[in-house]
């Protein structure tokens, strides 16, 4: 005989929890508590302990007439969420535009706890992103984002990431010799852009400069396939131009 799951007390008190904020926040000019329970579906036996808690913790409060609206820690969840939502969107329409004016995929990476990361990206059918035929975290000695990144690090941190992570040949072009990149990175003027050429992968031509804010370190990045790699200088001059634009859309 099948036997049918019921959820745990913990997992189903959270779920009604946010099944009666999901009302309040419904309700903006308020709810009264019979409304509550016919809409949640709840006694007042399991609402009437719930509706402390969430009074407690400042989600929902109760007016003098006795109905519930949202109270400020639900409210100022909403905007912050609201306010995340439109700062991410503001950033996808910043990369979008880079992308659309380059004719190129746009790429935005940082570097945290060590560890490469693409973050956002804007790409197309007529601008495919690169194939990450080897996760960029085990290549950074070989492509232009990888390389713009550790050019903002210093000599240990450097060292630091290539001790962690070694060095393969992924196409006859890339450096595996550590003094070799090492050398390369420390001579990277910091306002010019990095270029990858068929290093991380053939048929693909990148280039990356950095946008630093603070100690944070990441960089803003493009791809191309070998077939454009004519216009590559000149969409990365273009890509240096935008970083602006991209850095105030991250910091704003």
């Amino acid at each position: 005989m099948a036997l049918k799951h019921k959820a745990t007390a913990p997992h189903d008190s959270v779920q009604s929890a946010l099944r009666v904020l999901e009302i309040v926040t419904r309700h903006g000019s308020g709810v009264t508590t019979a409304g509550l329970a016919r809409e949640a579906r709840l006694p007042a036996t399991r609402l009437a302990p719930l509706l402390r808690t969430l009074r407690r913790e400042g989600y929902v409060e109760q007016t003098a007439d006795g109905t519930y609206t949202a109270g400020e820690s639900l409210s100022r969840l909403g905007s912050a969420h609201r306010r995340d939502e439109a700062l991410r969107e503001k950033l996808q329409r910043t990369l979008d535009g880079l992308r659309d004016s380059i004719g190129a995929a746009v790429y935005i990476s940082r570097y945290v706890d060590g560890e490469v990361r693409v973050t956002d990206f804007a790409a197309g059918p007529r601008t495919p992103a690169v194939n990450e035929w080897v996760d960029f975290r085990s290549s950074a000695h070989a492509s232009a984002i990888g390389k713009s990144l550790l050019t903002q690090l210093d000599v240990n941190g450097r060292r630091d990431h290539l001790s962690r992570h070694k060095m393969a040949r992924l196409t006859s072009r890339t450096i595996t010799n550590e003094r070799v990149l090492l050398n390369r990175l420390a001579a990277q003027p910091a306002t010019v852009p990095v270029l990858d050429l068929q290093e991380y992968a053939v048929g693909t031509v990148c280039a990356a400069v950095p946008i630093t804010a603070g100690s944070s370190v990441g960089c803003l990045a493009l791809s191309l396939p070998v077939e454009h790699a004519h216009r590559l200088r000149e969409a990365a001059d273009t890509l240096n131009r935008g970083a602006g634009r991209v850095l105030l859309s991250l910091a704003i």
